[in-house]
């Protein structure tokens, strides 16, 4: 017998009302990014920071050497932006004024250098033409029968990959946005890391950074730890430019064909650009650079880690961080399951999370 065909619920008139709220918001919600870019460009954050973190909308619009005619318009855009939690607001004096938060502290120029809180490069790339085309071009990608590897869209749609080379033949600003952006995202949470997380390098005396640019993070380990020696590997033209400063050992190559030998290796958010072939292949070298469990060899892997069980603001980042990936890289975010999977194709016997920070997590592998 036929099964039965399930009745269709008919929304009703106040979720009717609801819904087209919730589609104007999601439709829209590219304002907000905009606006975010236009306080960040018009440095609304040091601006407020140097006024004494809290602000009126005349003394905001002095500061910042607006045209006094744009104060309505000014508000307009601090509301939304108040709204969205970006700034935080007082109401209910009787003159309304702006300070900061800690999403807004994240974009204040010259404070807390060391911890690399300022993100400025890091909004600045996300909401670039060459990004927002990429995404624009998403439906068009999906149709196109492209060979494998798949370009990512904003291969497929610019010509040329994001972090490589040739993105600087594409915009040499734009290629110098995205990789101060990425170095601010990046070296963010390492501070907390060390503050926090003294097991991680607990016992180690040597360990090699893949892909660690500049040596910003190895620098801070041995800072922290001085007994340990750090090795920094990365290509020919990043190890070039690095500063050469005697403490930091830096080694040009290819993580894909050598790791230098180390006690551990940190892959700090480098898996996530990389498909699930490539990710076995660059753990496969980092295996052969540490010794045994037993002498201490390591693999310690800073990455998000997709989990629904954490809060739906953060879980909501972490898939956005997803789409950020898929739309600009050959790379993604992954759940734990994903990463299980090519720890074992790699020949690593066991792993364990260590601790979350933020919307990442740290985990250390092993032989």
């Amino acid at each position: 017998m036929a099964a039965r065909p399930q009745t269709m619920v008919v929304p009703t008139d106040a979720e009717l009302l609801q819904a087209q709220a919730d589609l104007w918001r999601h439709s829209l919600c590219y304002l907000t990014s905009m606006a975010l870019k236009c306080a960040v460009e018009l440095r609304i954050p040091t601006a407020i920071h140097n006024l004494g973190g809290v602000t009126t909308l005349p003394d905001l619009v002095a500061a910042l050497s607006l045209p006094t005619n744009k104060l309505p318009f000014l508000r307009r855009l601090m509301r939304l932006l108040v709204t969205s939690g970006i700034f935080a607001s007082d109401n209910t004096a009787a003159v309304e004024t702006y300070r900061l938060n800690p999403l807004s502290w994240l974009l204040v120029e010259g404070v807390k250098e060391e911890d690399h809180t300022y993100q400025k490069c890091f909004v600045l790339g996300t909401v670039s033409r060459h990004y927002v085309e990429a995404s624009l071009s998403l439906a068009d990608w999906f149709k196109k029968d492209l060979p494998t590897p798949l370009p990512s869209p904003f291969e497929e749609l610019h010509g040329v990959p994001l972090f490589d080379e040739k993105t600087a033949l594409l915009d040499e600003e734009l290629d110098t946005i995205v990789k101060e952006g990425l170095a601010a995202h990046d070296n963010l949470a390492m501070g907390t890391i060390i503050r926090e997380c003294n097991n991680l390098f607990k016992g180690l005396q040597s360990l090699t950074d893949c892909c660690g640019g500049d040596g910003t993070t190895a620098r801070a380990i041995m800072k922290a730890y001085p007994h340990i020696k750090c090795n920094v590997l990365d290509l020919p033209q990043v190890i070039d430019t690095a500063p050469a400063d005697g403490v930091v050992n830096y080694v040009a190559g290819d993580v894909f064909k050598f790791v230098p030998p180390a006690q551990a290796v940190l892959l700090k958010l480098v898996l996530h650009f990389w498909n699930d072939e490539d990710c076995v292949k660059i753990l496969e070298q980092c295996k052969k650079a540490i010794p045994s469990r037993e002498e201490g060899g390591k693999v310690i892997i800073i990455e998000i880690v997709l989990s629904p069980s954490m809060s739906h603001i953060m879980f909501e980042a972490q898939l956005l961080m997803d789409m950020l990936m898929m739309v600009n890289t050959r790379g993604r975010q992954r759940d734990e399951n994903d990463l299980r999977e090519i720890f074992t194709k790699a020949g690593f016997s066991d792993y364990k999370i260590v601790k979350k920070i933020g919307a990442r997590s740290i985990i250390e592998v092993y032989p």
